[in-house]
C-alpha cells in the first residue's frame, strides 16, 4: 500500500477546477479589476507628478532623507533627458511603468493578505483553539517554496497577473496573521480589565481597546507583508505576471547581465521606499499610543 500525496493534492485541484469553475471566475474578474484599476491610477499621472507626490508622502511620513532617496531613486526608474552647456544627457533606466505595474500587483496582494490576514489574527488572538490550528497551517505556507505555490495558482487561473498576486497571497499573509496575534495577545491585562470595568463590549473592546494598542505590532506585519510581497516579484514574472520581473527573467534567460542589474536595482529601490514608509508609519502609530506623564 501506497501513501501518494503528491497525487492526492493534484487530485484535490483538478476537483477544485471542475466542481468550482464559476467561483474560480468570479475570483480571477475580481483580483484583474483591482490589479488593472491599481494600475491605471499610478499611470494616469505623468512620470514627474508621480515622483514629486511619492517624494512629499515620503518627506510627510518619514524623513527628508527618505524623501532625498525616493527623488533620486525613482527618477532613476524613468528615462531622464537633461539639455546642460548645450549637451543632451540621457540618464534613468526607463524602468517606470514595469514599476507602477509592479506596485499595482503588490498593493493587490498585500490588500487581500490584510483583508484575510488581519481578521484570522484576531480569531486566533481570541480563541486558543484557532491560534494551535492556525500556527502549523502558517509555518506550512511560510516553509514551502514559493515556486510550489505557482504550480496550482496556473492550474487554476491560467497564466498572467492573477495567479501571481494568488501566490504572492499565500506566501506573503503569514506575518500579518502571526503580529496581528501577537499583538492582540501583548495587550496589557490592566488595559483590558480597566475596560471591562467601565462595561465596554467585545466590540468596543476590540475596537477601541485592543487594535489601537495592537496597532505598532499590527503595522510591523504589514511591512513585512509588503516585502514579501515584492519579494515574489521576480518568481510571479515565471508565470507572466509582468512588472519588474521581467527584465531580470529576460536578463536571465538571454544573459544580458545589464537588463538584469538594472531590473534587479529597480527592485531594490522600491523594497527601500516601500520599507522606509510603512516602516515611519509604524512607529508614529507606536509613539501615539505610548501613555504620556506628566
Amino acid at each position: 500500500m501506497q501513501l501518494d500525496l503528491g497525487g492526492a493534492f493534484a487530485s484535490l485541484i483538478n476537483w477544485i477546477q471542475n466542481n468550482f469553475g464559476p467561483l474560480l471566475d468570479g475570483i480571477e474578474l475580481v483580483i484583474g479589476a483591482t490589479i488593472q484599476g491599481a494600475k491605471d491610477v499610478l499611470l494616469f499621472l505623468p512620470s514627474w507628478a508621480m515622483i514629486v507626490l511619492f517624494t512629499a508622502l515620503a518627506w510627510w511620513v518619514a524623513s527628508r532623507g527618505v524623501a532625498v532617496f525616493t527623488v533620486v531613486g525613482l527618477t532613476l526608474l524613468e528615462d531622464v533627458e537633461v539639455a546642460l552647456f548645450g549637451m543632451e544627457i540621457a540618464f534613468g533606466m526607463g524602468l517606470w511603468e514595469f514599476a507602477m505595474q509592479t506596485l499595482a500587483l503588490i498593493a493587490t496582494a498585500t490588500l487581500i493578505s490584510l483583508l484575510v490576514g488581519i481578521p484570522v489574527g484576531i480569531w486566533a488572538a481570541k480563541n486558543d483553539v484557532v491560534d494551535a490550528i492556525v500556527r502549523p497551517v502558517l509555518d506550512f505556507m511560510q516553509t514551502m517554496p514559493a515556486f510550489v505555490y505557482l504550480i496550482p495558482a496556473v492550474v487554476l487561473f491560467g497564466l498572467g497577473a492573477v495567479p501571481g498576486v494568488i501566490a504572492t497571497f499565500i506566501f506573503a499573509t503569514p506575518p500579518c496573521v502571526r503580529l496581528t496575534n501577537l499583538g492582540i495577545r501583548q495587550v496589557s491585562e490592566e488595559a483590558v480589565e480597566a475596560a471591562e470595568s467601565f462595561g465596554s463590549t467585545p466590540s468596543q473592546m476590540l475596537f477601541k481597546v485592543e487594535l489601537p494598542m495592537a496597532l505598532p505590532t499590527i503595522l510591523a506585519g504589514v511591512n513585512q507583508t509588503v516585502l514579501l510581497a515584492l519579494s515574489m516579484v521576480v518568481i510571479a514574472a515565471l508565470i507572466g505576471a509582468g512588472g519588474l520581473g521581467d527584465p531580470v527573467v529576460e536578463g536571465i534567460q538571454q544573459l544580458r547581465i545589464g537588463v538584469g542589474f538594472e531590473g534587479g536595482l529597480a527592485i531594490v529601490i522600491l523594497a527601500i521606499f516601500l520599507d522606509r514608509i510603512t516602516q515611519a508609519v509604524g512607529e508614529k502609530a507606536g509613539a501615539s499610543t505610548q501613555p504620556t506623564t506628566g
